[in-house]
């Protein structure tokens, strides 16, 4: 069942095979799409490929490191820090 959503930049899909993308640009003029998967990897279609795909709209996945090649020191925090918990309130010796 070819699709019937028309690219919409900014919104997610999700294609029968599991691979979920973003529509990154459209260009109505030339009938070409472009999409960028989770990964970061970037690919243009032509309108007629892109109508022939089977897709679900999706939402934007919650994590955005996908397309970003991270460690976890790139995250600018330190992961293995104890918890709020472990602090004590200076005001507490009061």
């Amino acid at each position: 069942m070819p699709t019937e959503l028309l690219p919409a930049i900014g919104n997610w899909y999700k294609s029968i095979l599991g691979d979920t993308f973003e529509v990154v640009a459209y260009d109505s003029e030339e009938e070409t799409v472009e999409i960028q998967y989770f990964d970061g990897t970037v690919e243009e279609l032509d309108i007629d490929d892109w109508q022939e795909m089977v897709l679900i709209p999706a939402a934007e996945p919650e994590d955005w490191s996908g397309s970003m090649d991270l460690d976890l020191e790139d995250y600018g925090v330190d992961l293995e820090a104890g918890s709020f918990d472990d602090w004590s309130n200076p005001l507490d010796r009061l």
